[in-house]
């Protein structure tokens, strides 16, 4: 009996002594294994395409938002209470008509007032005139009766120009957009009573480029469309050209529109100067784009990495793309294997 528990005690020895050999012997292995290199950013092939400027020949086309030909604000230019305003939100009205009426009671008193001293002043001017003349006054008299007389006459044109002043005129021909005035409102000088836009004509204002402009001129025909009205095209006219361009040369042009037909100030349109444009731009493939346009990034070359570089694109040329901002003339992009890339990723360029 006490053999027989030997032998057991002894062959769960051995199997333990076995397994503890295992563990250490697999431990040995694992401890080898991690402490071998490992190649962590293996090189991606790509092909790769340099950006440049190129030319861009097409169609000299333009957009911008319709703004009216004139507006102006209806403004008090003397102070007091407002007794009758002649207008209403929309009133199509015509420049010099009467918009609002002031209480010019006391002036028209103080009018009347005057006059009546004019007169009397007129008729002392000519006695003391024949009273000079036989020796029966003086002239210092007479001449203070001359100043009495045309000072009564300034004062009275001064109080006839305060009485039209209260009488508020449109500035300007068009309708009515803005009406911030009602009957027994006191305003001051200054005060803003509305606005009115002159929009039986319109005009749009668009940036054109340096190598374009000189090829336009004041008075020439264009055509405008407006995606509210398709199909249907109006005339225009180009009425300016800026004298000096802008920080990025480009020349503001002003096109007026003179028979709006149904158009109205803030609608979106499209110039069309019938003439080709061959400005240049700064082009790259399209498919060098790794997401989409909404979302337009690249992966610029960066010794034997890449660099991930947003961008900003505008206009399409068939298999290539414009860029706004991101990139400058000379970058290196990827333009396959891009889908494989990450920011400082490794490449391999191949041709």
């Amino acid at each position: 009996m006490k053999k027989t528990t030997i032998i057991v005690v002894v062959a769960i020895l051995a199997v333990t002594s076995l397994i503890g050999f295992r563990l250490a012997s697999n431990k040995k292995k694992i401890d080898e294994k991690n402490q071998l290199p490992t190649n962590t950013n293996t090189a991606i092939p790509v092909t790769v395409t340099q950006v440049a400027e190129g030319n861009v020949s097409q169609q000299l086309i333009k957009t911008g938002n319709l703004i009216p030909f004139r507006e102006a604000d209806i403004t008090a230019t003397t102070a007091g209470k407002v007794t009758k305003v002649n207008f209403e939100l929309g009133s199509s009205i015509r420049q010099g008509t009467s918009l609002i009426e002031l209480d010019n009671k006391l002036k028209e008193l103080s009018l009347e007032a005057t006059r009546l001293n004019i007169e009397k002043l007129k008729k002392d001017v000519a006695r003391y005139t024949t009273l000079l003349a036989g020796n029966a006054t003086t002239e210092i008299q007479l001449n203070e009766t001359k100043y009495n007389y045309e000072n009564a006459i300034n004062q009275a044109e001064q109080i006839e120009k305060q009485i039209a002043d209260a009488s508020v005129k449109a500035p300007i021909s068009g309708r009515i957009v803005k009406k911030n005035i009602e009957p027994g409102e006191y305003i001051t000088v200054g005060t803003v009573l509305g606005t009115v836009l002159d929009v039986a004509r319109l005009k749009v204002q668009v940036p054109v480029n340096e190598s374009d402009v000189y090829g336009l001129s004041e008075g020439q025909t264009v055509r405008v469309t407006a995606d509210v009205f398709p199909g249907k095209t109006f005339n225009g006219r180009i009425s300016y050209i800026a004298p000096q361009g802008t920080d990025e040369h480009n020349y503001p042009v002003e096109i007026t529109i003179d028979n709006a037909g149904g158009l109205k100030a803030g609608t979106f349109v499209n110039v069309d100067f019938s003439q080709k444009s061959n400005q240049k731009a700064l082009q790259i493939p399209r498919m060098a784009l790794v997401e989409s346009i909404k979302n337009p990034y690249v992966y610029v070359v960066n010794g034997n990495t890449v660099k991930k570089r947003v961008i900003k694109v505008g206009r399409e040329f068939g298999d290539s793309i414009e860029v706004l901002d991101g990139l400058a003339a000379g970058d290196q992009i990827v333009t396959t294997g891009q889908l494989n890339l990450t920011d400082g990723k490794s490449i391999e360029i191949t041709k």
